[in-house]
């Protein structure tokens, strides 16, 4: 591993962010960024071949409000496949870097959007969407011909109104487990990230989001399983009808969706060798299911979890704790929070070691609700949460979040190892390879190579910024490389072990191979403090105004708070934000949104004075606390 070194580099100056996989085809390397801007390279050198960009910022609107790029691409047949944060779904040559067509997933003027890549299989592609968190959104997905962009199918993934009529037999079976008068809500279990291919049984498997809104006292008032939310949804792959589902948090209200990574393997279980599936979904158990019944085969917490004892093998359902379900006028620490235990970072499984490497995560909630009626719902970073939730209680706080590298035997459902970070979102997605190793970045800046069975260290590379993407290894000519995506993703407030500047980062698609002797330029050190406006009086009416302005619109990217993690720019350091007029022209007529940056054309002046104040008034308090570390070391071992 000593002779590991970065063969090439290319500086991402898309707009936006970028969380994705590459995909490597025949010599060439594909990526996303920004809002779906695809580039094509020489996968052994790094020159740029063609550029795709959708432009897709341009009839967005609203949407760029939900803050995220791209998440990844797929490939099949000359074809590569990148859905758009506008709706669309795009078949773009592999070889010219031209469309080929371009499909609208979503209804004029509806507000799903796409982030998540596209899954190809047998001929088809099949995309799904978000939304629900900021819209009354009922999900579903839908496969596309491959070579024309024809719909071949679709399947929704909660009922909707019956009085419309459902469209199968499961729309008819779900409308059973919901209450109330759900369907003016949306319901949500969009798939908006994990799905699988199974050639075996040809089925596509789907992973469903959770309820919109979360508290199912809203959506749902007198209970129910909430069918096909946090669910896997197995599909016949020809025809999209339903076979099976395993539904991981029935009633789902804590945001516990289940669209995570899902590994198709066999292994032996009770002497039998079984096809399974491995996922570990937001909700802080790890599932094996199997594939071909989609019966629970077992199940077990890879972290921390207060809202379930176990889960009851026998039916597949959890049994709750007594407090999981927060009560009207009550308040509790739910762990895991709604970031999950395992997230968007990928997972990893070695059919040579047989474990699973999954970056997970140690968090609580607190959550409330308030006895009385349910006509509203609170909205915090734009998401549409239960009542009430916001600050809690002073007596009633969640210990300091945490996370780690875990490496877990599916079989005997114990861990073999784990690596220990002493914040929220310490580590990127993984690669297991067969040569015994997992890559995996980190927010401190770090690629590293480890022992897949032993978690020991055997390599590291300075990014100059977070690492959080998923790395991929693929051969050009003749030779082995690795390629990831470097650039911090996540707002500061998440718990990025340091701050990275969101205007001197650089975000880089790295690439490496044994004795690479390329090397990145040095890290700029551009000294930004926080603004002081010493004449500046705060309004602190103005201020509270504002305060709930930034935790509705601006917190989702520029973290709660007002603390970046370079995820967007910091508003305490910002000139723009710190002169009304620039402010006003940014948010309302949104001269950046090219860049990520979306208007907010709907902001009344008291609005936009009332930010400016909270900004300073935050500013003011974080120049007075005492300095962080910039660099946190990592706690490895048992």
């Amino acid at each position: 591993m000593s002779k590991l070194g970065l063969a090439w580099y290319h500086d991402i100056d898309l707009g936006g962010s970028s969380l994705t996989a590459p995909v490597a085809v025949d010599g060439i390397l594909y990526m996303a960024a920004g809002y779906s801007v695809v580039q094509a390279f020489e996968a052994a050198t790094g020159k740029l071949l063609w550029t795709h960009d959708p432009e897709s910022w341009k009839s967005a609107g609203q949407k760029l409000r939900a803050a995220w790029g791209s998440r990844g691409l797929a490939y099949s047949d000359g074809l590569l496949f990148v859905g758009t944060i506008d709706g669309r779904l795009i078949a773009i040559d592999a070889k010219t870097g031209k469309a080929r067509w371009s499909s609208m997933t979503i209804a004029p003027n509806d507000e799903r959007y796409i982030s998540g890549p596209p899954w190809v299989f047998d001929g088809k592609v099949i995309i799904g969407h978000g939304g629900a968190d900021f819209a009354p959104i009922r999900g579903y997905v839908t496969a596309y011909d491959q070579k024309t962009g024809k719909q071949l199918w679709r399947f929704h993934t909660v009922p909707g109104n019956p009085a419309d009529g459902f469209e199968n037999e499961a729309m008819e079976m779900a409308a059973r487990t919901w209450t109330g008068e759900w369907w003016k809500f949306g319901g949500g279990g969009t798939a908006w990230h994990a799905m699988a291919w199974d050639p075996q049984f040809r089925r596509i498997y789907i992973g469903t989001g959770n309820g919109s809104p979360w508290n199912q006292r809203i959506r749902s008032p007198e209970g129910g399983d909430n069918l096909f939310l946090s669910s896997i949804v197995a599909l016949d792959a020809d025809t999209g009808e339903y076979v099976w589902h395993y539904q991981t948090n029935p009633g789902e209200t804590w945001d516990y969706n289940a669209v995570m990574d899902m590994a198709l393997t066999d292994l032996e279980i009770d002497g039998r060798k079984r096809p399974v599936m491995i996922t570990a979904p937001k909700n802080g158990f790890l599932y094996v299911i199997d594939r071909e019944t989609g019966k629970l085969l077992s199940a077990e917490k890879i972290v921390p979890v207060s809202w379930a004892e176990r889960i009851d093998i026998a039916s597949g359902r959890p049994v709750e704790t007594e407090n999981a379900r927060f009560r009207p006028g009550t308040a509790s620490i739910i762990y895991p929070s709604p970031f999950g235990a395992h997230s968007i970072e990928a997972m990893s499984f070695s059919p040579k070691t047989g474990l699973v490497y999954i970056p997970v995560m140690d968090q609580g909630r607190v959550f409330t609700d308030p006895a009385g009626p349910l006509d509203k719902w609170r909205h915090l970073g734009g998401q549409r949460l239960s009542p009430g939730v916001g600050a809690p209680p002073p007596d009633l706080q969640p210990r300091a979040p945490t996370s780690a590298l875990l490496a877990w035997n599916p079989v005997t459902q114990k861990e073999a190892w784990r690596l220990n970070y002493p914040t929220m979102r310490g580590g990127g997605g993984t690669m297991a390879t067969a040569g015994n190793l997992v890559m995996q970045g980190r927010t401190t800046g770090e690629f590293v190579a480890l022992a897949a069975d032993s978690g020991k260290t055997l390599w590291s590379f300075d990014a100059q910024t977070a690492v959080q993407a998923q790395p991929i290894t693929y051969l050009a000519n003749g030779r082995q490389y690795v390629s990831v995506v470097a650039g911090a993703r996540f707002a500061g407030a998440v718990g990025l072990p340091r701050e990275w500047n969101y205007l001197t980062q650089r975000w880089r698609l790295l690439t490496f191979t044994l004795d690479g002797k390329a090397s990145l330029p040095p890290a700029e050190d551009v000294d930004m403090p926080i603004l002081d406006l010493p004449d500046f009086r705060i309004d602190r009416a103005s201020a509270d105004i504002g305060k709930t302005v930034y935790a509705q619109r601006c917190s989702i990217c520029h973290g709660p708070n007002a603390l970046s993690g370079g995820a967007a720019p910091d508003l305490l350091r910002s000139g723009v934000a710190a002169d009304l007029e620039s402010f006003s022209a940014v948010l309302r007529e949104g001269p950046l949104q090219s860049r990520g940056m979306p208007r907010f054309e709907e902001l009344t002046d008291a609005e936009l004075k009332g930010l400016q104040h909270y900004l300073r008034s935050r500013a003011r308090e974080v120049a007075a606390a005492p300095p962080v570390p910039t660099e946190i070391r990592h706690a490895e071992g048992q």
